[in-house]
């Protein structure tokens, strides 16, 4: 007896959306960068900063869905993604907020590094959920070609 297994995938629209989101931040944060009146090396610093915020919010959400049913990762380096997720998060908001920014400059950074946190936690769980789905997949059409 062959027993059916379903496999939930996310919806083209869905994909799109969250691909669609997650360009769209990652350009208003380029546009604030790019747009307010400071020096290069100030810019330079909000772009880096950006950057660092960026793939501390993949690996953190890495790790997070690694060790969602059981601990694979070391103590020390679960301690170390959220450490560095906190220090990216907070040594950026010190920086724009340290700046000569006006408000709505700040407001726009703040609010746009916000949006590309928010969307990269969202696209990394989509590109994930189908890695899953595909290994799930991948397993049932070995196990019932046997």
């Amino acid at each position: 007896m062959s027993q059916q297994i379903l496999v939930r995938r996310d919806t083209p629209a869905w994909i799109a959306q969250v691909w669609i989101a997650f360009i769209l931040s990652l350009s208003l944060c380029a546009y604030g960068v790019m747009m307010v009146q400071l020096q290069d090396l100030e810019k330079a610093f909000i772009a880096t900063g950006f950057v660092f915020v960026l793939f501390a919010a993949l690996v953190l959400a890495k790790s997070l869905r690694d060790n969602q049913h059981e601990k694979v990762d070391t103590p020390i380096w679960r301690i170390l993604i959220w450490i560095g997720f906190a220090a990216s998060l907070g040594m950026l908001t010190w920086g724009l907020m340290s700046m000569a920014l006006q408000d709505w400059q700040l407001a726009y950074l703040l609010v746009s590094g916000l949006f590309m946190l928010s969307s990269a936690f969202t696209v990394s769980k989509t590109i994930r959920d189908k890695h899953e789905a595909d290994l799930v997949e991948g397993r049932h059409g070995a196990s019932s070609e046997e």
